[in-house]
């Protein structure tokens, strides 16, 4: 058996109920983008993307080829490592610390305290490339990491290889990691933000970047699906939401193209039980944060042509999932993720039906498990028993 997750990132499909709580009334990903843009998307209309709700462009066909609906987010937060460990089955009562003006300066003086450094550069909400530019020069002078965030919760510390060797940025972060950001400044996760170059053509190195994730307080369905003697594979940024926990193998990505053909490549060698999860970054990370809709349209045609040949790659009996973990609306005029529903396209060996609205992401996990046969404590319902 082989069940394939793909989680388009940021692809949400319209505010939930409770978005006003999080400034994000009237965010609309894909309806959005689809009315500005108008894309060419005749495989997602084949599998039912309209008859998710009304869109421009994507009229309901009669018979789609699979199951659809959307779910509703229940736990607090809107990013991702939330919306990835609620597809896995885990609920966060509490979001996870952001700070849109800067972490606090116990926090920075404990982090300087620990590592050794008499003070950091940045410390504010920034885009990693800007926030580069801005202190790099400054940073190849006095020898300061680079400490910021942004709309997501995340401790990121940036230094040039020459004046921080990688060795010692990953001390940093573990140090950080550990013993910093704990308890309420528990955020989710420490990126080391290696770059190179020379003021003016400063490049981060995405190779070396290294992520240092809050671990999840219960185990995920990939680590049940692990102990159950399932084989569990991340493609993308999906393992370093979880800190690697219950995977068997991980491939990191640098594109949503690469993804989809370390997809392909997983699905021709797959032997028995086989899980594999993937996270497609461009609509967010590219798209959805630098507000360019256009792009983020072209990014939907790109995954759009690749569906026929992922259909047709996929043995008989296998399970797929189209959905999202959360939206980032690329034609508004914040950067932010927002509080939106996910798609959810599912085919499996029935015949395809509406699933509805899901009332929370668990469903996801409830599912996998479901078709593995695998026994896994969770309150989401599978798709297979709506």
């Amino acid at each position: 058996m082989l069940f394939v997750t793909i989680v388009l990132d940021g692809v949400g499909i319209g505010e939930q109920p409770d978005a006003y709580l999080y400034g994000d009334e009237g965010s609309d990903t894909l309806g959005h983008v689809l009315a500005q843009c108008r894309p060419s998307l005749p495989h997602f209309a084949e599998l039912g993307l309209g008859s998710v709700r009304p869109l421009a462009g994507i009229p309901p066909v009669p018979e789609p080829t699979a199951s659809f609906g959307k779910m509703m987010e229940r736990s607090a937060g809107k990013d991702s490592t939330t919306g990835h460990w609620e597809l896995s089955g885990i609920h966060l009562d509490q979001p996870f610390p952001t700070y849109p003006d800067g972490f606090p300066v116990d926090v920075i003086a404990r982090f300087c305290e620990r590592v050794g450094v008499n003070g950091v550069l940045g410390n504010r909400p920034k885009s990693g490339t800007v926030i580069i530019e801005e202190c790099g020069d400054q940073h190849m002078r006095t020898g300061m990491p680079i400490v910021y965030t942004s709309a997501d919760s995340v401790y990121q510390i940036a230094a040039h290889v020459d004046v921080i060797p990688l060795d010692e940025l990953y001390r940093m972060c573990r140090i950080a990691r550990e013993e910093i950001c704990v308890g309420e400044h528990g955020v989710g996760r420490v990126i080391a933000r290696p770059f190179e170059g020379s003021a003016g053509a400063f490049s981060r190195i995405s190779s070396a970047r290294k992520d240092f994730s809050r671990l999840p307080h219960v185990p995920p369905v990939q680590q049940i699906l692990q102990q159950a003697g399932v084989q569990t594979i991340s493609v993308g940024k999906v393992a370093d939401l979880f800190g690697g926990v219950g995977f068997d193998r991980t491939t990191k990505t640098t594109s949503n193209a690469h993804g989809m053909d370390v997809l392909l490549e997983e699905i021709q060698t797959a032997e028995g039980n086989t899980f594999v999860w993937v996270n497609l970054i461009d609509f967010d990370q590219e798209f959805g944060h630098r507000l360019n809709p256009e792009g983020f349209a072209a990014s939907l045609e790109e995954f759009d042509r690749f569906i026929p040949t992922l259909l047709a790659a996929l043995p008989e009996q296998s399970r797929l999932v189209v959905t999202a973990d959360h939206g980032n609306d690329p034609t508004g005029t914040s950067t932010d993720h927002s509080r939106e529903y996910v798609p959810l396209l599912y085919t499996d060996q029935a015949e395809p039906r509406d699933l509805g609205i899901r009332s929370s992401f668990a469903d996801h996990a409830a599912t996998v498990a479901h078709v593995f046969g695998v026994p896994f404590e969770t309150d989401g319902t599978s798709f297979e028993s709506s």
